[in-house]
């Protein structure tokens, strides 16, 4: 009987991540296929494979596309292939899953059972934990993601830097802005007709722009934190890396660009001008010049590159609809946080 669900893990190089993470993933998930994605590798990763989940089902993309284009050839090819080859074909739900997520008993059953009573919510998270502190919130989604009026991204549980512990205090269902891409459950009809990631962002923001535009076509994006899973980060990049300033920055305003309102683009953008201006100089003051130079090239970088996202603004905006929950904070999370020192998101 063919599996309503795939979770598919896009691996590139992480042979040995898969060998310590994987096994949860295959235990604890009875209701799905486990898919792993292999994104061009070159280390023993396929072999590992073979010989050591051989229930695995594998898709062998012929380079490393990133992690948006990369999830967007898998999602396409299972949408397509026989089931013999990758236990895939005509899947509801697509469990985007980070190859250094550990998983826990019964996590799926929760956010499966809330995607089927809710047909109006196209993606939904569960709650994400640290794997190196089992006990706080993990940066990358905690307990679902937001953003602020000038496109800052911060979670229940997550604001810069300050992660929470995890005491109860997240554990209702929670309408949200974006999921995380550590562990995402979406529908692969919603995620088919969005247009699936932004293949052109590489990494950094993608999943923000895909439930935005989600958003924008009416659809809901929800927290699940009855599931939990654990999340180790910053395995590709981490923090400080200045690839992924470069990709944070050059993402983040061209996702601005594709998604905001008319009315409000012009004075956002103006105020990004400033507040990158002001970033910049605070690596100035940390000696950091790396970090300088990749805010400067991220600018550039999306100066160079706007006009070829002119015909998807367009598109994006001509599908928003009228009576869609499109507002995002009207507070600054930069002022909130630096300003009047409010560190955590019941604070806000």
């Amino acid at each position: 009987m063919m599996k309503r669900i795939a979770v598919v893990i896009l691996n590139w190089n992480g042979a040995e991540m898969m060998r310590k993470y994987l096994p949860s993933v295959v235990a604890f998930s009875a209701e799905a296929d486990v898919i792993v994605a292999d994104n061009g590798s070159t280390d023993s990763s396929l072999t590992m494979l073979a010989e050591e989940f051989p229930d695995v089902g594998m898709i062998v993309l012929d380079r490393n596309y990133g992690f948006a284009e990369g999830y967007n050839q898998a999602i396409g090819k299972l949408q397509s292939a026989p089931q013999k080859s990758t236990g895939g074909g005509g899947y509801e739900y697509v469990v985007l899953l980070n190859s250094d997520v550990e998983v826990t008993e019964n996590w799926l059953l929760p956010l499966l059972q809330f995607m089927d009573a809710h047909s109006d919510v196209a993606a939904c998270q569960p709650k994400l934990l640290s794997w190196s502190d089992k006990g706080s919130f993990e940066y990358a989604g905690a307990a679902g993601g937001f953003i602020d009026k000038f496109g800052y991204p911060y979670c229940r549980g997550r604001v810069f830097s300050t992660v929470e512990k995890d005491y109860g205090q997240y554990e209702t269902v929670c309408d949200i802005h974006w999921a995380t891409g550590a562990c995402m459950m979406v529908r692969t009809e919603d995620y088919v007709n969005v247009g699936g990631l932004e293949g052109r962002f590489f990494a950094h923001n993608e999943e923000i722009d895909l439930c935005w535009r989600l958003r924008i076509m009416g659809r809901r994006i929800c927290c699940v934190p009855e599931s939990k899973v654990y999340h180790l980060g910053g395995g590709t990049l981490p923090q400080g890396n200045p690839r992924k300033t470069f990709l944070n920055f050059r993402n983040n305003l061209t996702m601005l660009y594709r998604n905001l309102p008319e009315e409000r683009l012009a004075s956002v953008m103006r105020w990004r001008w400033w507040l990158d201006c002001i970033a910049m100089l605070q690596s100035v003051l940390k000696a950091d010049f790396p970090d300088v130079m990749a805010i400067v090239r991220a600018r550039r970088e999306y100066a160079r590159w706007k006009k070829d996202f002119e015909q998807d603004r367009r598109k994006i905006q001509a599908q928003r609809r009228m009576n869609a929950d499109m507002d995002v904070t009207n507070k600054s999370i930069i002022w909130e946080y630096f300003v009047r020192r409010k560190k955590k998101f019941s604070d806000l």
